[in-house]
């Protein structure tokens, strides 16, 4: 009997983001197309649609212009998903809006991907657009960045007009600390280089885009920093059964756990070891980053929803005041005056803005004096707590160095932020 060999890569969640007009939709609507993602109901349905517009061919970019119509239109729609798997990787696909005014839709999108593809149109080259989505993939520590230059069919898949824009993008990537840069020619409309080679761009000799997304190695990043557990329910079951039962459910956020290491809880500082690692009913060696568990401790310490556990090793300090990059959501500008609450994992406490440092000017890439912030405005601030938290410099750990804001008043999410810096509490 015949062994095949099965190969996961894993999950990848990347996002798209271009100017407008620059074949977004069409580039999605061709990997799922050409990856054979699209259920067959869906291209039934994507066909007739194609031939009511009296279109020969399937119109791709079908698949995801029913939602820039709806964004169009004033629809609140943050982020669109997509889900969908090869033979060898899971994908999450996030589809963020191309106008300006959408900024804080792409840092939702971004705070989560591994990889960002910026769209770039051959005949257009390096658009304000382009620094922006550069600037805000690098900012919201997006690790990985392809420059996808489109519509190469309509420049007669010219090498020199690649290269000229190559050569565009190189200083600026550079300027802003972007260290893992893959560029990709391609036509989304013909199908050239996305999941198969074509045959017009002879002179390109790296991996198509497909191939670059199925082989992309994810750092250990995520496995290798300190441990950290956001307690989201404290499970004490009330049957004689589990009498004494007591877990702390949540998911890694980050590192790893197992029977034996020492936790500290925060923000209490209380320090006990783990006892039980459970992951749906059966112990586990060892919990990972991106698994929901159940920690069994070994001392009846008090811990609640909002707590962290962390590594002893490399604890987060506790604090109540931060520094951090704040990219603003809402329509009404800043009020210092605001009644605010920074969530952060699952620890929620009253903040204020206390200072605006300075607010990003995405064309110089500088920061600039600022007494306010308005929509889609990306600044440095600085934050006042009414009770500590434990919270990580995002460079270092992005999941513990991530918060938004919400308005106390009307429940609505006006900002997100990335811890830059904190003082002791």
């Amino acid at each position: 009997m015949s062994h095949e060999t099965i190969v996961d890569n894993g999950l990848l969640r990347f996002l798209t983001c271009g100017s407008v007009d620059d074949g977004k939709s069409t580039l999605i609507g061709r990997l799922l197309y050409d990856s054979k993602a699209i259920l067959a109901d869906a291209l039934d349905a994507l066909a007739v649609s194609s031939r009511k517009r009296g279109l020969e061919e399937v119109d791709l970019s079908l698949l995801t212009d029913g939602l820039s119509a709806e964004r169009e239109q004033g629809i609140t729609i943050d982020v669109a998903y997509r889900y969908f798997s090869t033979g060898t990787r899971k994908y999450i696909l996030a589809d963020a809006p191309g106008h300006e005014q959408y900024t804080r839709n792409m840092v939702t999108g971004a705070s989560t991907a591994d990889l960002a593809i910026v769209l770039i149109d051959a005949r257009k080259g390096v658009l304000p657009q382009t620094r922006r989505h550069l600037t805000l993939a690098q900012v919201m520590g997006v690790r990985h960045v392809v420059v996808a230059i489109n519509k190469m069919d309509l420049v007669g898949y010219d090498e020199a007009t690649y290269q000229r824009i190559r050569a565009a993008v190189e200083p600026l990537a550079a300027k802003l600390g972007v260290t893992d840069l893959q560029f990709i020619p391609l036509s989304a409309l013909k199908g050239d280089m996305v999941v198969d080679r074509g045959g017009q761009l002879g002179w390109y000799a790296g991996p198509t885009l497909m191939a670059y997304l199925e082989g992309l190695e994810l750092g250990q990043e995520d496995l290798d920093a300190p441990f950290r557990f956001p307690v989201q329910l404290v499970c004490r079951p009330r049957t004689e059964a589990l009498l004494d039962y007591r877990g702390y459910q949540g998911r890694i956020e980050s590192g790893s756990v197992a029977r034996g290491d020492v936790v500290t809880i925060l923000p209490s500082g209380i320090r006990t070891t783990v006892r039980r690692v459970e992951f749906f009913g059966r112990d586990l060696l060892r919990g990972v980053v991106g698994q929901s568990v159940t920690l069994h401790l070994s001392d009846e310490v008090d811990v609640s929803r909002g707590d962290l556990i962390a590594g002893s090793v490399e604890a987060p300090a506790r604090t109540r005041d931060l520094n951090a990059t704040l990219c603003w959501f809402s329509e009404r500008p800043l009020d210092p005056m605001s009644r605010l609450i920074l969530r952060h994992g699952t620890r929620e406490v009253r903040a204020n803005v206390t200072a605006v440092l300075g607010r990003m000017d995405l064309q110089t890439l500088e920061s600039v004096p600022a007494e306010e912030l308005t929509m889609n405005d990306i600044a440095t601030v600085s934050l006042r707590l009414q009770q500590p938290i434990a919270a990580d410099p995002h460079s270092w750990v992005r999941s513990g160095g991530c918060f938004i804001l919400i308005d106390e008043a009307t429940n609505a999410t006006v900002a997100a932020g990335l811890v830059l810096a904190q003082e002791t509490y």
